[in-house]
């Protein structure tokens, strides 16, 4: 879903990262508010002061939307649910959790926890603008008052993954006792619903003119679509990995390269013959580590003739390597984590085989193939 992220700081132990595609919406927004949201709520105000006001109101949207996510992430926490933090991106935020609710208790305090704490801020903030503050404050806080109220109100819309769509689906769970039904009923629905925005975009668009709202909820009804159908194949693909070790998946003979080989060589003879992007590195039948694309780029092109491949080796870590008992689950989640396609397989030391992403979703593939209705 993401690009490239960084972190900002952490919030009662949850990492709070900012992807780039944040400052398109930090930008559009400040914008939008200095332009034209202000100067119609207070006139006669220098430029600056407009600008100055639409850069605080898109650090206090900023600030909702860390708030609203941030009490998804705490309940989820309460219910044994991993989190690996909250990352605030071009349509908002989500609170990113390694695996599903437990229950569908669990699943409707997770999902609603997020809308109360709009509710919340909103009202705060109302409560604040109704006091004899000064005309550019009370604008700023209602604004951001009547914004935190309109995301609670659009995330409680029952289209998943959107908060409303999960509480439809902690019902439907608990209803039906089956999380797949759930999550198949509430991920159509969702698909249909960004549909919806999709056509409502193009409508705005055409018909009325308006470029930048067309475009936006057109943009939004395709991030829901797609988020919506991902969601699901991520249930599916949890359970068709789940408990199955690694060892079932891997390549028990992996193409290997000795330590003395030159880069050269390396990159005619293997990588542009098999096309991968990692390769063990094995000398005397002792595993070395292993040497990827990455480090053949970092060297310079005059040097890799007389280079050896050993001085680019990469010693065995948790982000390149796992054990052949491993949880396939854990293994795909390693791949993401850390942007990787290939892990080595390693036992006490020695290369037992090669894990590759390609050889899990196919077998998800054909697993679903086989057996999906």
């Amino acid at each position: 879903m993401f690009g490239k992220t960084f972190d900002l700081f952490s919030v009662f132990g949850f990492k709070i990262r900012l992807d780039l595609s944040w400052f398109v919406v930090a930008v559009l927004v400040t914008w939008s508010l200095a332009r034209s949201v202000f100067p119609g709520f207070v006139e006669g105000l220098p430029v600056t002061a407009y600008w100055l006001m639409g850069a605080v109101g898109a650090l206090g949207l900023f600030a909702s939307v860390v708030a609203h996510e941030l009490s998804h992430a705490t309940v989820a926490r309460r219910y044994g649910v991993e989190m690996k933090g909250i990352t605030l991106f071009i349509f908002g935020g989500v609170a990113e959790m390694t695996d599903e609710p437990p229950n569908p208790r669990a699943e409707f305090w997770v999902a609603i926890a997020g809308p109360i704490a709009s509710v919340a801020v909103g009202l705060g903030c109302l409560a604040l603008w109704a006091l004899a503050l000064p005309r550019p404050v009370q604008s700023v806080l209602g604004y951001l008052g009547l914004i935190n109220i309109v995301l609670a109100v659009f995330n409680m819309i029952p289209a998943f993954p959107l908060d409303g769509g999960r509480i439809l689906r902690s019902l439907l769970w608990q209803w039906k006792g089956s999380l797949k039904q759930a999550t198949r009923i509430t991920t159509q629905i969702g698909a249909g619903f960004g549909v919806a925005l999709i056509a409502f975009g193009i409508v705005r668009l055409i018909a009325w003119n308006d470029f930048v709202g067309g475009m936006w909820t057109a943009l939004i009804g395709l991030f829901v679509r797609n988020a919506a159908q991902m969601s699901y194949q991520q249930l599916l693909l949890r359970r068709v990995l789940e408990g199955e070790p690694v060892q079932r998946f891997m390549n028990p003979d992996p193409v290997t390269v000795p330590p003395h080989v030159p880069v050269e060589e390396l990159v005619e003879d293997y990588v542009y013959r098999h096309h991968f992007k990692m390769y063990p590195v094995v000398g005397n039948g002792r595993l070395e580590g292993c040497v990827t694309t990455r480090e053949i780029k970092g060297l310079p092109r005059e040097r890799w003739a007389n280079t050896p491949v050993r001085e680019l080796v990469q010693a065995c870590s948790a982000e390149n390597s796992i054990a052949p008992d491993a949880d396939a689950l854990a293994a795909l989640s390693s791949m993401s984590q850390n942007r990787v396609s290939r892990l080595l397989v390693v036992e006490e030391g020695t290369l037992r085989g090669v894990l590759a992403l390609k050889d899990l979703l196919d077998f998800f593939a054909m697993k679903i193939e086989l057996e999906e209705d």
